[in-house]
């Protein structure tokens, strides 16, 4: 790990000290949920401290408090005294549906929805542009300030939610027993260990994770899967995709009609995937570099043996498209010619803009997450999905206790909730190596990390590159993986879809509702801001999975015929069916 500290002198007492400090911030870490109560701490008190010595700012926001106040009373006042329908006072942000329904707009609950947009509005103009305040001390206390309004939001309450008290009249009471009934089944679930309710339907192997082919390497931390050809003839070039660990592999390979290795493998491609292991506190030194050598690098040489192919395209999810992009530098450094393109798919190279993850890594919340780790070796998926549903408060916590615990609707499992209920462990080595030499210390960019004791450069990368960002993706900002452009020469075709990091990626043909902007960087060409970018990007509707399959035959030579699966001869035999063993592993 490179953390920028000075390490004290060896004492006698070190081991105990350390083991002491980790115990009471693991205590610390189970009691706070994860968060670090100090970050959380350092930022209210920047911000107190320096919104009391400015007294304009207080002056300004002491006006605006007022002028919004006004506002409501005349809003209330030509709704309630002249009986007019006037214009709200304030209009919710385009992704806040909680006011949309018509009964929002009666009184008296079109004052209360008014009343906390307005309040809403105010405080975060309170906790922003305050002089001398750390951006990241800013955003964790706009951040913070916005968590404690979601809680008290009046969507929340029997007594100033219209929506929900229609519904208690509708069945009788009926919805909030039925609401209890699943808040139990619910509590049962996670205390036992169980699936969210629904997930039977889905079972890997079956409903999903059911595209055929054979296991053709198993190491100690992946399975390369080999799936079978659905076409008389194939392209020379095999597909390798990297997804990240942090998942399992199977979103890539969900139902039959949204699975990106079928229809890989429908246009003529030959598909080998990853399919990592879930690891346990036996695994707790894995590394970056264990991840890089027996993964992509150890893929790519089954590969070759199978295959016999000469180039390879090689696709990356997430942190595995990460992965992908420093052992292709790896592999640029030592010469190794293999990779015929790179296609980065909701992958960050450069860490200086994370977008709202970021809230939740600096020195002081990076210790806790250690802490956590520590004590298993591990850190739970259960731990870092908790981190993700609060960037997402309203949609993903809130709005389904109103509509489960309240309502009585249980939402529908679908296959893409299910693969989200199955989460996996990443190992204390790993992820903070990655926390801090790569989300915090942005080595990978800016030339400073290592493979195997030598330095990588991402300006070594001169393959084409295909590129993939999401409009609304919380985890891989766009405009923070467009950055590659500002790191690399090669040409990069650059494609920005709609929809989050999961449902943008799993974006088939004939998937309503779907468009996305295209653009190339030529090789040596300038490299364009994500604003200008967006500029000169042609608009396009339906998947951009046909664009990627018209790039890849672009880089590709003409159809052969399909290599066996496996390769007895090389040492690599088929072994068991997909989706394999490690996939299973909880």
């Amino acid at each position: 790990m490179t953390q920028a500290k000075s390490q004290p002198e060896a004492d006698l007492f070190d081991g105990v000290a350390q083991t002491m400090d980790h115990a009471a911030r693991a205590a610390l870490a189970q009691f706070s949920g994860g968060l670090s109560p100090i970050t959380i701490a350092q930022s209210l008190a920047d911000w107190g401290l320096h919104l009391a010595t400015s007294p304009g700012r207080q002056m300004q926001l002491a006006g605006k408090g007022l002028r919004k106040g006004l506002r409501l009373a005349e809003y209330v006042a030509r709704a309630g005294l002249a009986g007019e329908t006037p214009p709200p006072a304030v209009e919710p942000l385009p992704q806040d549906h909680r006011f949309t329904d018509p009964a929002w707009q009666k009184a008296p609950f079109d004052t209360i929805s008014q009343a906390f947009l307005l309040q809403q509005q105010w405080w975060h103009a309170a906790t922003t542009c305050i002089g001398g305040v750390s951006a990241h001390h800013e955003a964790v206390t706009s951040f913070t300030v916005r968590q404690l309004l979601d809680m008290v939001a009046p969507t929340n309450f029997i007594a100033t939610n219209p929506v929900l008290q229609k519904r208690i009249m509708d069945t009788g009471g009926h919805c909030l027993i039925d609401g209890a009934r699943h808040f139990l089944d619910d509590l049962r679930r996670t205390l036992g260990g169980d699936p969210p309710a629904g997930v039977d339907g889905f079972k890997v192997g079956e409903q999903i994770a059911a595209a055929p082919g054979r296991v053709v390497l198993r190491n100690e931390l992946m399975e390369l899967i080999q799936y079978e050809p659905t076409t008389d003839k194939v392209r020379p070039e095999p597909v390798l995709i990297v997804p990240a660990w942090i998942m399992k592999y199977y979103i890539l390979d969900l139902s039959e009609h949204n699975s990106l290795v079928r229809w890989l493998t429908a246009q003529g491609f030959t598909v080998f995937m990853v399919s990592w292991h879930n690891p346990t506190s036996n695994d707790r030194n894995k590394d970056m570099d264990d991840y890089g050598r027996l993964g992509p690098l150890a893929a790519l040489d089954a590969i070759t043996a199978i295959t016999g192919a000469q180039r390879i395209h090689a696709a990356g999810y997430c942190l595995g498209g990460t992965l992908l992009a420093i052992a292709a530098a790896a592999l640029a450094r030592d010469g190794d010619k293999r990779l015929a393109s790179l296609t980065f798919m909701a992958a960050q190279t450069e860490f200086s803009e994370p977008g709202e993850l970021g809230l939740f890594i600096d020195e002081a919340q990076i210790d806790v997450i250690e802490a956590m780790m520590w004590t298993r070796g591990y850190l739970a998926s259960g731990q870092m999905g908790g981190a993700f549903q609060m960037l997402r408060s309203n949609d993903l916590i809130w709005s389904r206790i109103l509509t489960t615990y309240l309502m009585g609707e249980r939402e529908a499992m679908n296959d893409l909730m299910a693969w989200n209920a199955d989460g996996t462990r990443m190992p204390y080595a790993m992820h903070s190596e990655y926390l801090w030499k790569l989300f915090l210390g942005n080595d990978l960019a800016e030339g400073r990390y290592r493979v195997d004791g030598r330095p990588v450069s991402l300006s070594a990368l001169r393959q084409p590159i295909f590129m993939v960002g999401t409009e609304t993706d919380h985890v891989a900002p766009w405009r923070s993986v467009h950055k590659l452009h500002m790191l690399t020469s090669a040409e990069i075709r650059f494609v920005l879809t709609s929809g989050g990091h999961n449902a943008g990626i799993v974006s088939e043909p004939g998937h309503p509702h779907r468009h996305y902007h295209i653009a190339t960087r030529p090789e040596d060409g300038a490299a364009l801001s994500p604003d200008e970018w967006m500029a000169v990007a042609e608009a396009r509707q339906g998947s951009w999975w046909t664009a990627w399959g018209e790039w890849l035959a672009e880089h590709s030579g003409e159809p052969v015929a399909p290599p066996s699966l496996g390769n007895v001869e090389a040492g690599y035999p088929p072994r068991d069916a997909a989706p394999g063993h490690y996939v299973l592993e909880r």
